[in-house]
């Protein structure tokens, strides 16, 4: 009993660790929770993200291209002009993110949550969107998966 106890102990200590890592490409903060964190420009470019939330975290202009975000939450995040290109966020949810002039070119969103999130200008230019939920998202301006550009106030859908 204490060995197992000794065991958690290390394996809780050594997540704890890890993030609190320095941000940079390749970082793993798997399960980790950065809520509120300021990450304005940082390169978390292959990052593993899995399970990690960013409640209410900026990370306007960040670079999270080609990241493993599967589960990630990104809840009133701002992400402003970042950049999330050929990324893995299948079940992310982004409900009410600021993602205005965000990059997810052939990015995974499957089954994803962007209910009345801010898409304005984004580009979702060859992104996989099946299953995901765009309720009440406003997709201003914003490049569907197809090419075309969603018309001046599109809500929940490109219009």
């Amino acid at each position: 009993m204490v060995l197992a106890l000794g065991l958690v102990s290390l394996l809780l200590s050594t997540t704890a660790l890890a993030c609190t890592g320095t941000p940079a490409p390749r970082v793993d903060w798997a399960r980790c929770v950065l809520d509120g964190q300021g990450l304005v420009g940082v390169d978390l470019t292959g990052a593993r993200l899995r399970d990690t939330s960013f409640l209410r975290a900026d990370l306007s202009r960040a670079r999270l291209d080609q990241v493993d975000g599967f589960r990630s939450k990104w809840v009133r995040a701002t992400m402003v002009a970042a950049t999330l290109d050929r990324a893995r966020l299948q079940e992310a949810d982004f409900t009410r993110a600021n993602l205005r002039g965000a990059s997810f070119t052939a990015t995974d969103l499957r089954r994803a949550r962007l209910d009345y999130a801010d898409l304005t200008g984004a580009d979702l230019t060859g992104a996989q969107i099946e299953g995901a939920v765009f309720l009440h998202a406003t997709l201003d301006d914003a490049r569907w998966p197809d090419g075309r550009v969603c018309a001046k106030g599109s809500i929940g859908r490109c219009e």
